[in-house]
């Protein structure tokens, strides 16, 4: 009789400890598991962020392959380059804040 009570016992302490680290690894792996939702979620905006920047860049790609009129404007602001006989005013920030007027009310 005390040998099969030992016996239970032990079967008893056995199923409590493979409960326990079931337990343990499934709440372990949940954790991971919402940690790794978190980072897709984060890839994905990074994704669309990327895929906005790359349509804008597109468009501009695309304008600059055909339309002269903004590639000259482009390589006026950028490189300051002007027509025979235009003169180029260079404002600096400081200057731009002193004449900016607030509007009317």
């Amino acid at each position: 009789m005390n040998l099969r009570r030992l016996i239970v016992v032990l079967y008893l302490l056995l199923f409590v400890g493979i409960a326990i680290g079931s337990g343990v690894f499934f709440w372990r792996s949940r954790e991971e598991y919402q940690h790794l939702l978190k980072a897709e979620q984060m890839a994905k905006v990074q994704l669309a962020e990327a895929q906005q920047k790359l349509k804008e860049q597109e468009t501009v790609l695309e304008r600059l392959r055909n339309d002269p009129a903004y590639v000259e404007m482009v390589i006026r602001r950028q490189l300051g380059y002007a027509k025979p006989g235009e003169k180029i005013f260079l404002f600096s920030e400081q200057d731009e804040r002193l004449f900016r007027t607030e509007p009317k009310r």
